[in-house]
């Protein structure tokens, strides 16, 4: 295998496992969820699980947190949320409908870039802003109320994770001068401490598992959350912004098909065309993106 195949291939194999991966890990999470640990524990001990196992290479970014505290907070707080409510939200709602609510971050990401870094929203901007916000409308119309509404506590999550997820992606093109290592630091800092903090002003005692279920959320976190981190990293580092989103959307494809061959949950025709909206806008608006965010 030549070097010039291989430095192509490598990152496409890479991004393809890491973005498949975050569109099934749902169901390990809801495995460990049904044996007894709930959301925000399994959330701490995931992300713990990976910010320790990173530690050998994240360790020297203590320098960067020292001469940036500013952007390192703000980007911790806002991955933290990020991936708390994703977690919340994936354990509850229904999966390809969650997944589809978050994927509106690049839009978000569009707008707070034009009010916070005062950049010039295009044209195709504006159009990705038109088609995924319709795709929402389509979604999220409730019937009762007459008007589009999130219905229910997931759908919230959801957007709240889309939100926070563009918020870190406007931090992270300000902050130029952390380097990826401190940024994956403090997405897996970030959640860790949120997690820490809600929990003890929720007073969220810890549920009765056995060992096996723990160590079975440390393998997650390990396994799972820091190597899916690593290989979409890596993917996004050696690739062009727009052959990333698109090979990132095959976290769709997986989890649609694992939602069909693992739940009985169904996707109404309404949510299908809403969904189909919402990935061409996202993916217009992903076109002039800095993919090389950690989630």
């Amino acid at each position: 295998m030549s070097s010039n195949y291989s430095a192509k291939f490598y990152p496409i194999l890479s991004l393809l496992l890491g973005a498949g991966l975050w569109g099934v890990i749902w169901y390990p999470m809801r495995l460990l969820e049904a044996d007894g640990l709930s959301g925000i524990w399994l959330t701490l001990i995931l992300y713990a699980s990976a910010l320790v196992f990173s530690l050998p290479r994240t360790r020297t970014v203590f320098a960067e947190f020292a001469r940036s505290p500013g952007h390192m907070l703000l980007l911790m707080l806002t991955a933290g949320w990020t991936n708390i409510a994703f977690v919340e939200a994936v354990l509850s709602g229904n999966i390809l409908r969650v997944l589809l609510l978050f994927y509106l971050s690049p839009l978000w990401a569009v707008l707070m870039g034009w009010l916070i870094l005062r950049e010039h929203i295009t044209r195709t901007a504006l159009i990705s802003l038109l088609i995924a916000m319709s795709g929402a409308l389509i979604m999220l119309w409730d019937a009762r109320v007459g008007f589009p509404w999130p219905s229910s506590l997931a759908d919230w999550y959801a957007l709240s994770a889309g939100l926070a997820f563009a918020a870190s992606i406007v931090i992270t093109r300000k902050a130029q001068e952390l380097s990826i290592a401190a940024k994956v630091f403090a997405v897996f800092s970030g959640v860790t401490v949120l997690a820490v903090v809600i929990i003890i002003f929720s007073r969220f005692a810890l549920p009765p598992i056995s060992g096996g279920i723990f160590f079975g959320a440390v393998a997650l976190g390990v396994f799972g959350i820091l190597l899916m981190t690593a290989l979409v990293q890596y993917g996004v580092t050696h690739l062009p912004v727009q052959r990333s989103v698109v090979i990132a959307l095959i976290e769709l494809v997986t989890g649609a098909v694992s939602q069909q061959l693992l739940t009985n949950e169904i996707v109404t025709a309404r949510e299908w065309v809403g969904g189909v909206l919402i990935v061409i806008g996202a993916y217009l608006a992903s076109m002039r993106m800095d993919a090389r965010v950690p989630r």
